[in-house]
């Protein structure tokens, strides 16, 4: 099992948290929506996996390659 971090596609607000620390995803899985530009972009799960560790909370201003959260590839 390796470590991943996810990392923003789009710069915004966090306007909302999809998961819990400790879930279990499946690839596609939203783990945050980041809102930009009025619209809501939801950042998802690449693989498989365990999500680690969120670094945003809502509220959060977040830069286009920022990383968001960390995961554990399953």
């Amino acid at each position: 099992m390796s470590q991943q971090q996810v990392e923003a596609e789009v710069g915004g607000t966090v306007c909302r948290i999809e998961c819990a620390v400790g879930s279990s995803l499946v690839e596609g899985d939203a783990i945050i929506v980041v809102e930009s530009m009025k619209m809501e972009v939801p950042l998802a799960a690449p693989a498989d996996a365990r999500l680690l560790k969120l670094f945003v909370a809502v509220g959060d201003i977040v830069a286009e390659g920022q990383a968001v959260a960390m995961i554990e590839i399953t």
